[in-house]
């Protein structure tokens, strides 16, 4: 996946570079290029060079971000940072240097960057490019031997030692003159280079005077946008996929459609399910705390056969609606909606709502059956059958689902492939612009490819959410091969070294290839953590999910701390994917925890830096149960053009008070060191985005943090 060498956790600054000529304005000789490895290739292409790239007279290797050697493409959205690395060198001492080249999706060259040294002494090179529209682009890292760089070191050391003092100068000089002839450079830049020359080549002047003629700032700032280049080498190039910045960021807000209205009818002494109507009516209130997705569960026909009662018991009584997700009826299958709920009129009526209020529509896609599918007796072969005859439940060991038969991909492929395809359609006809898509771990990876690359081809505005809790193996390379985002192992995660850890990962391990969307609870899972924190754990929880992640979610009625599990089980008691659940939303207010959603969403918006998933430092802290990180996006990369630094510390501790002081790295956040270095001097502003308060900080600031009233601070960050 990535290169071995560390990850910064910081953007450098680079520096747009014109494109290079070598010698006397002659271009610059190529070596070692690359065939480029094909963006967009079909499903089992080989996009590698067909012969091995010569290692060239600059190599370049260990690239990033390249997925299996350029097999799949990276991941980034319009307008993301993306740092291009690689390990540049040559062999004896002169200098060397790199630039990164992005490559629009027409082919044409679109920006270059010079590369800044990272990890001094080990050849690591990164600069930053940014995208700007969608679509499949690329990328290559072009080394190169740098003359000035060379002797912009040796110089200084002969001069100040007095050894070959003329002749360095009239080195310099004459580079600095074949650099100005160079026709494209700007007249500004030729006329700095030229002074230069004259104050080198000044005898009548003192040595240390003249060479400081050819090393002055702005000579150097016009050699760092005007490099001369020898001896280029370029890389292979390597593809990038760009999409639309919601397969990046998003708030995500999951509900059951049918428990919204749904009431018992004492009359009819039954309970009557809610409706895609009434399902509505919640929009706006969802829209009010500042989500920007609406995510449903299953709407389809759900069978009756071993159709599950309350709490997953094995029988049904009368009345009991059964699984969502024990999909089909003689009603019709994955592309039908229950009749219950409503009609295509009411689904679009629901979509159209949900737009009005600024909210995109997500949908549950589980591919399985109920014995009641018409897939069933239309396709049994595409059923596994065991050795008694019947049709084979789906089984996760201890849980069994004997409402559901697994589908099999062995049989027949193709059938399921256009079945799937067809019915995917059917949704994006009706305005569904996501999918999450259920347990995509156990179905053929080479389907997904193929049927993920089929419909970003004809709706790339499509987002795929994989719901995959499984190996890492397994989870990235769903990811690799098409799957937008992906829930992750954060919900799990609850220690402060776990924390820690886990934040490192996502933001700059994996960030080129999984896009992670953190959800601290979900209709399924309902930790130990959950159960026993109260109010304070899903605040704690809401906090590091929503500025831990450029996506993350919350499951209907984490509003009203819903936090009691079925014995022996970590999910909900009383499980809304087996009953009807309305809930009283009047006393949402009373948790506060929907207040906290709504300041949480509404940070985001407001802060360029929590819709990165790169730009992350984790910093020191005293105290075992207190974390705290930063997200940092520099003026030069950020969409307003100003710096943004969000700073997060957290008590992870549901139970008690925690306090300790913090150790900032005040690098990371942009802020410069202070003169006097004193660990209590106030360097920057701290604006608390959860309280409305202004801290003024030093380097080790003291925080306090009571999990029932101020489990964290949410910090706006600016130099003082």
């Amino acid at each position: 996946m990535s290169p071995a060498h560390p990850t910064p956790s910081r953007p450098p600054s680079p520096r747009a570079v014109a494109p290079d000529h070598g010698p006397a304005g002659a271009p610059a000789p190529v070596a070692g290029a690359g065939a480029p490895a094909t963006a967009g290739a079909p499903a089992g292409a080989d996009p590698r060079p067909a012969t091995p790239t010569p290692v060239g007279r600059i190599p370049v290797i260990e690239l990033s971000p390249v997925v299996e050697g350029g097999r799949w493409p990276a991941k980034a959205v319009t307008g993301e940072p993306v740092p291009v690395r690689a390990t540049v060198f040559r062999e004896g001492h002169d200098a060397v240097a790199a630039t990164a080249v992005l490559i629009a999706p027409d082919g044409t060259e679109h920006s270059r960057v010079t590369m800044d040294e990272v990890d001094p002494g080990l050849d690591h090179m990164e600069g930053w490019v940014v995208p700007d529209r969608e679509g499949d682009w690329s990328f290559r890292v072009e080394g190169w031997s740098h003359p000035y760089g060379t002797w912009l070191h040796d110089a200084p050391i002969k001069v100040g030692a007095g050894v070959d003092v003329e002749l360095m100068l009239t080195e310099g000089a004459l580079l600095l003159e074949r650099a100005a002839g160079r026709p494209e450079l700007p007249e500004d830049a030729r006329t700095v280079l030229t002074d230069a020359v004259t104050g080198l080549r000044d005898a009548g002047r003192p040595a240390e005077a003249r060479l400081a003629a050819g090393t002055s700032p702005e000579v150097r700032e016009v050699l760092a946008a005007h490099p001369v280049r020898e001896y280029v080498t370029r890389s292979a190039t390597y593809p990038l996929r760009v999409d639309r910045p919601m397969a990046l960021y998003g708030s995500w807000y999951e509900f059951f459609p049918r428990s919204e209205g749904a009431h018992f009818d004492p009359e009819r002494g039954g309970w009557v399910s809610g409706t895609l109507r009434t399902a509505a009516e919640r929009l706006p209130a969802i829209a009010e705390m500042g989500f920007d997705v609406v995510y449903l569960t299953p709407v389809h026909p759900i069978g009756t056969t071993n159709r599950k009662g309350r709490n997953n018991t094995l029988e049904a009584q009368p009345g009991d609606p059964g699984s969502p997700y024990g999909i089909g009826s003689a009603d019709g299958g994955h592309d039908a909606i229950h009749p219950e709920l409503g009609t295509f009129a009411d689904f679009d009526a629901f979509v159209a709502r949900a737009h009005e209020l600024g909210m995109e529509v997500a949908l549950d896609i589980a591919l399985q059956a109920s014995p009641d599918h018409p897939w069933v007796t239309e396709h049994p072969e595409w059923f596994t059958r065991r050795a008694d005859g019947t049709i084979a439940y789906a089984e996760n060991p201890p849980k069994k689902y004997q409402d559901i038969y697994p589908l099999n991909f062995d049989n027949d492929p193709e059938g399921i492939y256009h079945a799937v395809r067809d019915m995917l359609q059917v949704w994006i006809d009706h305005g569904v612009t996501a999918f999450r898509v259920d347990n995509p771990h156990t179905k053929p990876l080479d389907f997904w490819e193929r049927i993920l690359a089929d419909v970003r081809s004809s709706h790339p505005d499509v987002v795929f959410l994989s719901e995959a809790f499984t190996r890492p193996a397994m989870m990235r390379t769903l990811a690799a091969i098409g799957f937008h985002q992906s829930y992750t192992y954060f919900t799990w995660r609850t220690t402060k070294e776990e924390v820690a850890e886990y934040l490192d990962e996502v933001s700059n391990e994996t960030s080129h290839v999984m896009r992670p969307s953190f959800w601290p609870t979900t209709h399924d899972i309902l930790t130990p953590y959950m159960q026993t924190g109260g109010a304070a754990a899903f605040a704690i929880r809401a906090v590091l999910a929503a500025t831990g992640s450029p996506t993350w979610g919350i499951y209907s009625g984490y509003e009203l701390v819903e936090n009691v599990a079925r014995p022996g089980a970590e999910e909900q008691i009383d499980n809304e994917k087996y009953e009807f659940k309305p809930r009283d939303w009047s006393r949402a207010q009373d948790f506060g925890i929907a207040g906290l959603l709504t300041t949480l969403n509404r940070t985001r918006r407001h802060h360029p830096a929590l819709q990165q998933l790169r730009g992350l430092t984790v910093h020191p802290t005293s105290d075992d149960a207190t974390v705290c990180f930063s997200r940092h996006l520099p003026a030069h990369l950020s969409p307003t053009g100003h710096a943004d630094t969000v700073v997060v510390v957290l008590n992870l501790d549901p139970f008690i008070t925690r306090d300790g002081t913090v150790e900032l790295d005040l690098a990371a956040l942009g802020i410069p060191e202070p003169e006097s270095g004193a660990d209590d001097t106030p360097v920057m502003a701290a604006h608390d985005e959860l309280s409305g308060e202004t801290y003024f900080w030093g380097r080790r600031p003291y925080v306090r943090l009571d999990p029932h009233t101020t489990c964290a601070h949410v910090l706006t960050v600016r130099p003082l």
